[in-house]
């Protein structure tokens, strides 16, 4: 195999096998490097979960080689851990002017580490950084959010290309487009490793372009009679430029409610990465003024989210804003997995208080910043690899992904599917599989983080499907008599007034149990009570709540 100290060990932490916190360490035998720190929101059955990350432990283990954290793009899924990790990391960090924005902003959010002693260092497109003895080179793509990059890595042992989110915009508006040109100079010479990104390997064709969304919504806007309410993601800056465009052509006055959007607005003007003239601009306690056609709302909300300005406008709980017949509703983005419920819900509270409602299922409102199966290959066919390895998807869409791999010319032995915690060691001339890490997501809760586990929610699903019991009674410690009690209260269980016979029966089973073991330790009678109340629940009612029995002597 030669020598052994030239190699490059890839160790996925997240992002091979989920979508979302994808979190990639690179190590030689000098040099340690982390490409992004996302996060994933919970799914369904994370009751009361804030978000999910990557176990960090393992990074942190590798604090003493880390020299650098690299970053694709600005998206949570890529930086949204960063928070957490930061607390104990002092590296620093390289990616674009608006990733950068992001991550500062962040930090000072979460109020987790001191966003001022952040290293952060502002990367332009094709430039090239050495970190310890890997060289990155940074390559513009395209993508929903502005100043994304892929990158081009040089390694002991040969060079890497990870693609980053990218698609491959063939008309483009703006100047946002995927520096293909570059990408294929850097792959000229040979590429060991192609790491790609997986998310729309499933559809056929080329993803919807930048162009033909900006052709839908100029119709809408045009037909349009009364108010134009937009929700979007609050980090893709190019789509607000574009909508502020429509607004002004049309001489109507753009608004924007939600806080996310407000900041990120904030920012990329900040910058100068977005262009708004303020003679079209209107703080929402002025939209009064205005006549419904004159009117452009830019909203939060997108995925149905419980305290968002377009979920608080279809339930009418909005502070400034109310829904009015006529007004034309536009969701530009797609719907993620998991949220279509909440989303749904949202839209047919809009229709009923008159709103039409404009989504990606029924019209051309939004394109995928996800490359889609030819774009995939023409980024193959760019780099030529001798080896790939399908990330940032599920599993099924990495299996895919391989196989298009092989269909591009990658031999089926070097097209590779490894999930989080496979590490892979890539030698001058061969590779090694390593042994497995620990690469289970950790929950965050409130202040908890990692506090929160499965019999954690294993317990949050029974008090949800079942709902919860509580006796009281309060004993004399000296003659056993009940001073107090017992009273039976349900929380999610029955509701009192209707089901009141339910509760006083099971207070009877109480007493009767209570006056037949006469005098026992509190602990062999909370354990009888809570048996017979559980078997009386469940043979009356067919339900089986948490029963707690709370009995105090005095």
């Amino acid at each position: 195999m030669g020598n052994e100290k030239e190699r490059v060990t890839i160790y996925p932490i997240g992002g091979l096998g989920e979508i979302g916190i994808n979190c990639l360490y690179l190590e030689t035998e000098e040099t340690g490097v982390l490409i992004d720190c996302g996060l994933m929101f919970p799914d369904t059955f994370h009751y009361g979960v804030d978000v999910v990350i990557p176990r960090l432990d393992f990074i942190l283990s590798k604090r003493d080689k880390l020299k650098g954290i690299v970053l694709t793009h600005g998206h949570e899924d890529h930086i949204g851990a960063l928070p957490w990790l930061m607390k104990d990391i002092d590296v620093p960090i390289y990616g674009s002017t608006f990733t950068l924005a992001l991550v500062e902003n962040k930090i000072k959010d979460y109020n987790l580490s001191d966003a001022r002693n952040l290293k952060l260092n502002q990367i332009l497109p094709r430039d090239r950084v050495e970190i310890g003895d890997l060289r990155f080179q940074f390559f513009p793509v395209c993508h929903s959010i502005i100043q994304g990059y892929a990158l081009g890595i040089e390694t002991p042992v040969g060079k890497i290309v990870h693609s980053g989110d990218f698609k491959i915009d063939r008309n483009p508006l703006g100047g946002h487009k995927t520096d293909l040109q570059g990408i294929g100079d850097f792959s000229k010479d040979g590429v060991i490793l192609l790491l790609s990104d997986s998310t729309n390997v499933e559809l056929e064709g080329f993803a919807l372009t930048e162009r033909e969304v900006m052709a839908s919504l100029e119709k809408i806007f045009q037909i349009a009679k009364g108010r134009i309410l937009i929700t979007l993601f609050s980090s893709h800056i190019q789509r607000i430029q574009e909508i502020f465009e429509l607004t002004k052509s049309l001489n109507r006055k753009m608004a924007i409610s939600g806080r996310s959007l407000v900041s990120n607005v904030e920012i990329a003007r900040r910058l100068g990465l977005l262009k708004l003239d303020e003679d079209y601009l209107c703080p929402l306690e002025e939209l009064n003024s205005l006549k419904d056609e004159e009117v452009v709302l830019l909203v939060t909300g997108s995925q149905g989210e419980p305290m968002s300005a377009l979920t608080r406008l279809a339930e009418g709980s909005h502070r400034h804003l109310r829904i009015h017949s006529g007004d034309t509703v536009i969701m530009s983005s797609r719907f993620i997995p998991g949220n279509t419920k909440a989303i749904t819900s949202v839209i047919n509270k809009l229709y009923k208080l008159g709103a039409e409602v404009l989504y990606e299922k029924v019209q051309d409102v939004h394109a995928s910043g996800h490359a889609h199966k030819e774009e995939l290959k023409l980024m193959l066919k760019t780099v030529n690899p001798k080896f790939f390895i399908p990330i940032h998807g599920e599993y099924r869409h990495l299996v895919k992904h391989k196989n298009l791999a092989i269909e591009c010319g990658v031999a089926p032995e070097r097209a590779l599917v490894i999930e989080d915690g496979n590490p892979i060691t890539f030698l001058k001339h061969g590779i090694r599989f390593e042994e497995s890490f620990p690469a289970n997501v950790v929950l965050v809760d409130g202040k908890g983080v990692g506090d929160v586990g499965t019999t954690i929610l294993k317990e949050r699903q029974l008090l949800a499907d079942e709902g919860l019991v509580i006796l009281i009674m309060v004993l004399d410690n000296g003659t056993g008599e009940i001073l107090i009690g017992p009273k039976l209260q349900s929380k999610g269980f029955i509701f009192e007034q209707e089901y009141s016979y339910i509760l006083e029966e099971a207070e009877e089973i109480v007493l009767d149990i209570y006056e037949k073991t006469g005098k026992i330790s509190k602990s062999s009678l909370k354990k009888k009570v809570k048996n017979s109340l559980r078997r009386y629940f469940r043979r009356t009612l067919e339900r089986d709540p948490v029963v707690i029995p709370v009995i105090i002597g005095v």
